[in-house]
């Protein structure tokens, strides 16, 4: 293969951000970080005292893309660009990201509650060890949402690996009263900042 295949590795297990790769008609495959669940993470992804969301997310999708790359050398793997992408919830300059269990889901979602927050996604190319950057931010506004439903949310399953304990797709659509922004920012990977740093990259969408 050759770039001009518009071939790309998503370094991400996330079946939402292939169907929205699929979407916009990226060739892709998915390039695992870690090889077996018993290994240590790659990237630490704790939050920086006193760091932006805005800051954190550069951050964490630098790191991913760099240490994506070196994946590629040192697997032998042919060295196509690497898309990887990183979503938060942010509200008053806190950083939800996957809540560790039960408890933590519902704490996020009651601290959500009746308020307005926002969702950053960044996303980061690599290519040749050249790493490019696009980030989306987008605000929703959280309707009250009573303790039974807060519960029944986390008890579906869907709040867990899902940033702010919530999937916009899911359950929680029915407490949104308004989004201001990307809505496939906040399933995972915006689109339009995607598509921009694709054909920045010479990758062709819509092919």
């Amino acid at each position: 293969m050759t770039l001009a295949e518009n071939y790309i590795y998503l370094a991400s297990r996330s079946s939402r951000r292939r169907e929205l790769l699929k979407q916009i008609g990226v060739k892709h495959s998915v390039l695992l970080m870690r090889e077996t669940v018993s290994r240590s993470v790659d990237i630490d992804e704790t939050p920086f005292p006193s760091e932006s969301p805005a800051d954190y997310v550069y951050r964490i999708t630098h790191a991913k893309a760099e240490a994506g790359w070196m994946r590629l050398i040192q697997r032998k793997l042919p060295l196509f660009p690497i898309l990887v992408a990183d979503t938060i919830v942010a509200l008053d300059g806190c950083i939800f990201g996957k809540p560790k269990d039960a408890a933590e889901a519902e704490k996020m979602l009651s601290t959500l509650s009746g308020r307005t927050h926002q969702v950053l996604t960044g996303i980061a190319l690599s290519s040749q060890g050249d790493v490019k950057h696009r980030l989306s931010i987008t605000t929703v506004r959280f309707r009250d949402i009573g303790k039974r439903e807060i519960r029944a949310c986390v008890a579906s399953g869907e709040a867990f690996d899902k940033a702010g304990a919530y999937a916009i797709q899911g359950m929680a659509a029915a407490f949104i009263i308004e989004i201001f922004g990307s809505y496939s920012g906040v399933v995972g990977l915006p689109l339009f900042e995607t598509t921009q740093l694709l054909e920045e990259s010479g990758i062709q969408v819509f092919p």
